[in-house]
């Protein structure tokens, strides 16, 4: 599988640590401070991006909606933040040392995110998958991209891929994800997980979380996702869009340690034997011990011997090895045959 390197030398693939995007969403409730504030409590529970929402209400809904849900432009106004506030965003993360990308909703916030605040790669949202002219706008940047796979079929996760491949740009970093705020456990089918690493080897997998709580993000792990993005707020209990979904530093920083945990504790599918058990076998396994007192000149039988511990003697699996062998010394009862004391 390749690894992607990011425009900020971030890389993203199996043989690296799970990769940690908060995202932000509107949580921030359109104050840039309290953004910025989000910023640096993520980074400091461990993720390494934080992601925002580029959309205004021009890029987002038709005027046909806002005609039938009048109120929806007001919050969608109330929850966006300009380019210009963005841009600060953009800086302040990188003088704190955290990754800032967004999700754009139309070609004019693309060209902002790449030219203007240098995203290290442009996440593109699930419902954006049949989009096909807006895929090729944003592959031809020939920036990295992180593709939701939410409420897409199987042939048409594939189409997205085959029309950005299509651009040339092979730095894609493809997200299971159940587009459902929140999202119930049973929903998830993290195997889908499996799927897309078995079906699309050559480009790195990962899981937008939208469960409550921290836990199925380490399953996702497990299974093998190299990024994990997860809505993240300074305060759930506030109103908001997906705002109570979100979870709060100190659960995100619990869901990056126990990832990280996870994918340490995956290590190898070779069979491996460390030094450290290899001298626990002397503490823990079973060794030939005599089952009575044996005189010197004994010829031994199974009835003479018993297996106990510790395993610094004649192993196990070498008991036979040692009956109808003559000792060559007295032996105490419950004490270890070694072989030192048998004639060979």
């Amino acid at each position: 599988m390749t690894i992607i390197t990011l425009k900020n030398g971030d890389k993203i693939g199996n043989s690296q640590q799970p990769y940690f995007i908060a995202e932000v969403n509107s949580s921030h409730n359109g104050n840039v401070e309290t953004a910025k504030e989000m910023c640096k409590q993520a980074k400091e529970a461990g993720c390494h991006c934080v992601k925002f929402q580029s959309w205004s209400a021009e890029s987002l809904y038709s005027k046909s909606y806002y005609e039938k849900n009048p109120i929806a432009k007001r919050i969608v106004q109330k929850f966006a933040i300009s380019p210009d506030d963005l841009k600060d965003i953009a800086l302040y993360c990188k003088e704190i040392g955290i990754a800032f990308s967004s999700t754009p909703y139309c070609e004019k916030e693309v060209d902002f995110l790449v030219n203007e605040c240098q995203a290290p790669f442009i996440k593109i949202a699930s419902m954006e998958i049949n989009n096909y002219d807006y895929l090729r706008y944003i592959a031809k940047k020939n920036i990295p991209l992180i593709l939701s796979t939410g409420m897409a079929e199987a042939d048409e996760v594939r189409k997205a891929i085959k029309v950005i491949e299509e651009t040339g740009n092979k730095q894609l970093i493809l997200l299971h994800c159940i587009s459902i705020y929140p999202a119930a456990p049973e929903t998830i089918h993290l195997n889908n997980i499996l799927w897309l690493k078995e079906e699309f080897p050559e480009y790195p997998i990962g899981f937008s979380d939208h469960t409550l709580g921290t836990e199925i993000a380490c399953g996702a792990v497990a299974l093998g996702a190299n990024v994990v993005e997860k809505h993240f707020t300074l305060d759930k209990t506030k109103m908001g869009m997906d705002n109570n979904m979100a979870i709060e530093p100190e659960e995100m920083k619990i869901l990056t340690q126990n990832c990280v945990n996870v994918y340490k504790a995956l290590g190898s599918k070779d069979r491996i034997v460390s030094e450290a058990e290899y001298k626990q076998r002397e503490n823990m396994r079973r060794s030939v011990v005599a089952a009575k007192d044996l005189a010197k000149g004994t010829v031994l039988t199974k009835a003479d011997l018993i297996l106990k511990r510790p395993g610094t003697g004649i192993s196990a699996d070498k008991i036979d090895s040692v009956i109808g062998k003559k000792l060559i010394n007295d032996i105490e009862a419950d004490k270890l045959i070694l072989e030192s004391d048998i004639e060979r």
